[in-house]
């Protein structure tokens, strides 16, 4: 596993607005949804990523400009891997 995919789950994690609500709800199944998608995690990362905040990574979200936001329209899946 690279730090390069552990930097881009967090940057989906802060930019997909889907994704984010299903992290929030359950977060080891937003986590394996990335990885049944081809991103790679090893045990150790996706239980350090699966205590990540939810309401941080809200706030974290609300800063990044909305241009770069993927905002979910039809309340489904709308991460693309």
């Amino acid at each position: 596993m690279s730090q390069s995919c552990v930097e881009r789950i967090i940057g989906v994690l802060a930019t997909d607005e889907g994704l984010r609500r299903r992290f929030r709800k359950n977060p080891r199944a937003a986590l394996q949804e990335m990885v049944d998608r081809g991103l790679e995690l090893n045990d150790c990362e996706m239980a350090s990523l699966a205590t990540l905040d939810g309401r941080e990574l809200m706030r974290f979200a609300r800063a990044i400009n909305p241009r770069l936001q993927k905002i979910e329209l039809s309340g489904g899946d709308s991460w693309n891997g």
